[in-house]
């Protein structure tokens, strides 16, 4: 990623209402083309923040850039507006208007010439498949068929960069994978910035950066190799034959094993350190598995860290 452009840059961030302080001084940038997540419970500052960077917010204070515009002043949010796309977590479409005019209103809405309007709708006609629902009215739309009017009606005027406000929440399997698969296919044919909030951890997994936030800071920041590294442990799970003992083979394990029903369960350095000890296990043991550390165990571990801080 080093070879990669800052298209988001934030430097202290924070957000004060009265007394309150929602954001904290926070700093963090997003580096052109990347899928970036911004993760945190319910009131750790992440809509706060957003609704920032999407210029629907005032600033207390600090310094934000975004694809070189200054966020803050009347031109730099004119401009950041021009930039940017999002789909928010609840629905903003008109329920009367059919989805291709709710789309074509937005489209109007950037002044784009008639004949880049056709073209664009063309683009994301095309990129959410709306053949089935471009004539239907929004109100009458399923969940899942909604979250495609959604994100076409975000990118009508093709923007560097589009927010997602928890995408896929509520959304069955087959629309979560058809929603990922778009998000991709925006990232990879056209080089869009994607700026995430998810509460599902297997779709941070896929981001190349990561941060963390909780009551306004942010307590962990990395790509998700770097944060399974930090806060997320190996393990070592293993079914005894009826024939062997744990005493006989504890001195092999790496560390002490902790029961589980009929499992034993064991931390390991990492995964591959498993295979000499399995090896030595092998004439004792009837089953094993081993388990990678997940983003799962990153967000518990450094949001109990926090509590300890």
């Amino acid at each position: 990623m080093s070879n990669m452009q800052t298209l988001i840059d934030v430097q202290q961030l924070s957000k004060l209402y009265g007394e309150f302080n929602a954001v904290k001084g926070i700093s963090f940038s997003v580096q052109k083309g990347a899928l970036f997540a911004f993760i945190g419970n319910n009131g750790a500052g992440k809509s706060t923040t957003i609704e920032m960077l999407c210029t629907l917010l005032e600033k207390t204070s600090g310094t934000v850039s975004i694809d070189g515009h200054t966020l803050g002043t009347l031109k730099g949010n004119e401009e950041i507006r021009r930039t940017i796309g999002i789909v928010f977590q609840e629905s903003i479409l008109d329920h009367q208007l059919t989805v291709k005019e709710n789309i074509l209103h937005r489209g109007r809405f950037y002044r784009l010439p008639k004949p880049i309007l056709q073209e664009n709708y063309e683009f994301v006609h095309q990129y959410l498949q709306l053949a089935d629902i471009e004539h239907k009215k929004y109100g009458s739309l399923s969940g899942g068929q909604r979250r495609r009017a959604d994100i076409a009606r975000a990118i009508i005027h093709k923007p560097n960069l589009l927010f997602l406000d928890e995408p896929t929440t509520g959304l069955d399997p087959l629309t979560r994978q058809f929603v990922w698969e778009t998000i991709n296919r925006l990232r990879n044919e056209i080089g869009m910035t994607i700026f995430l909030t998810t509460h599902y951890m297997e779709e941070a997994a896929n981001a190349d950066d990561i941060v963390i936030m909780k009551n306004g800071e942010i307590i962990a920041q990395g790509s998700p190799n770097e944060l399974k590294a930090l806060y997320a442990k190996d393990y070592l799970k293993f079914v005894l034959k009826p024939t062997a003992t744990i005493e006989e083979v504890t001195p092999i394990l790496p560390g002490i094993p902790q029961k589980q029903q009929d499992e034993w369960q064991v931390e390991v350095a990492s995964t591959v350190s498993t295979i000499p000890v399995l090896i030595q296990l092998e004439p004792y043991i009837a089953s094993f598995e081993v388990i990678k550390g997940s983003l799962d165990q990153v967000f518990i571990e450094t949001n109990i860290a926090g509590e300890e801080n």
